[in-house]
């Protein structure tokens, strides 16, 4: 039943009206599946498929992620012109285009045109699609986040789209000529796009990196360029105003552990993260909590969160909470003597996070710090009025910069808001393509 005048309705609700001489088609009516075993070895160049760059060499991936396993055999293998898709993160946007031959992990998908009428390229954009990806929802039996009780960590757990599902899952197939169009055009576009998100991450990257070392020279300088200096005997440091005092953080900090055992339900949950201390929301549905916070600790307004552990893949080493709330035990809570600035402390922390300045002294398989080996390490300070109007100035000066982080951020996300409507109003037909869009 036609909706508009040259349009169907296609009764999807991610898809909707579609132009009158489009079809309907299941995936699996129009691409196949590679499942070409990598057993006896034919290739042992690893190639990975991310989110952000689509498939790429092993060797070029950054970040966590598994580790590849020792034995080939167990590998898929990839060629030129495959769609690659990832079965357990393809609704994130696990899909690229691969341009090279070699070996994919097993949850990978290879899908191949069945026949010259359809245009990858077309298809690739379509399931780069976000509208797309949340129509997937439920077909792995969804995504579960669940927190590690004994780090403290939020580990994904993606459930695995079977092919079959994937394959029974219907998408709007135009003539093979507006496949073309409508793929150029979307090419073009998305390049212009991309390239002016790219300027502005970088300026975003630019104005953090500049944050962190005026944050870092106020901390370890102080706010007089012509004071005398004397060397701090870190590297990170160098030298420092010789009026500062060294203090181990034993005389500065003390170890709060206050298990909220069964008066939990009395407490807000918090995180450390990014963001440093944060409220997390129970009731939202999102992420998967333990039954009982009966071990979680208890954290008070103006008391810091260390997380000693696992330095290459936690995103913050400390926060200084704002409010009162409970925290997993595997973080390290602290109370901060009146004696000097809260904020100054936080401030070098977290300079020092940004630094890596805690690494050396991580130990074990585990890479962690012992609290009490934690509280034999030092710091240099002034005296308390000048910590404060060291904070005083920094505080004024990252508001700026965040300011201009925040409006940067606004416009690159309207930019992927505008991409992704420009790809749905496309592979849909909302849009008419012509030649001369091009």
């Amino acid at each position: 039943m036609n909706n508009l005048q040259g349009f169907q309705d296609t009764q999807i609700d991610w898809i909707g009206n579609i132009p009158s001489d489009w079809e309907l088609k299941k995936i699996k009516y129009v691409f196949w599946e590679r499942k070409e075993n990598n057993d006896p070895i034919k290739s042992e160049n690893l190639i990975s498929l991310t989110i952000e760059r689509g498939v790429i060499p092993h060797s070029e991936k950054t970040g966590g992620g598994n580790k590849p396993k020792e034995d080939l055999t167990k590998y898929k293998l990839v060629y030129p012109g495959d769609i690659v898709l990832n079965s357990m993160n393809v609704i994130a946007g696990a899909v690229g285009i691969s341009k090279y031959y070699g070996v994919v992990s097993p949850v990978y998908y290879m899908l191949i045109p069945r026949d010259e009428s359809f245009t990858k390229e077309f298809f690739h954009h379509l399931f780069r699609n976000e509208t797309f990806q949340k129509s997937l929802y439920g077909l792995g039996n969804g995504i579960l986040i669940k927190e590690n009780e004994e780090t403290g960590k939020l580990n994904t757990i993606r459930m695995r789209i079977p092919m079959y599902k994937l394959g029974d899952q219907f998408i709007p197939v135009p003539s093979s000529e507006e496949q073309k169009l409508i793929s150029q055009y979307l090419d073009k576009k998305t390049k212009q796009i991309d390239s002016m998100i790219e300027k502005i991450q970088k300026k975003i990257e630019l104005l953090k990196e500049h944050r962190t070392s005026l944050i870092k020279q106020c901390v370890t300088k102080g706010l007089d360029p012509n004071v005398e200096m004397k060397e701090s005997g870190v590297e990170w440091i160098g030298v420092i105003p010789s009026h500062w005092n060294y203090f181990r953080n034993k005389n500065i900090l003390s170890l709060s552990k206050n298990i909220v055992g069964d008066k939990w339900s009395n407490f807000t949950l918090l995180s450390l993260g990014r963001l440093g201390v944060t409220v997390r929301d129970l009731d939202s549905g999102k992420g998967k909590f333990p039954e009982s916070f009966e071990t979680y600790q208890e954290v008070k307004e103006g008391q810091f969160v260390f997380c000693l552990f696992d330095i290459d893949e936690t995103p913050r080493t400390v926060g200084l909470s704002k409010q009162n709330g409970m925290i997993t035990g595997a973080y390290t809570v602290f109370d901060c003597s009146d004696k000097v600035s809260p904020e100054f402390i936080y401030y070098f922390y977290l300079t020092l996070d940004e630094f890596k300045g805690l690494a050396p002294h991580y130990s074990g398989l585990r890479k962690t710090i012992r609290p009490s080996r934690f509280l034999s390490l030092g710091i240099y300070l002034p005296k308390l009025e000048e910590q404060n109007r060291i904070v005083e100035h920094i505080d004024k000066l990252t508001k700026k910069i965040d300011n201009l982080i925040d409006l940067e951020d606004r416009k690159k996300n309207l930019l992927n808001e505008y991409r992704q409507s420009l790809i749905s109003s496309a592979v849909t037909g909302k849009v008419k393509i012509s030649e001369d869009m091009i």
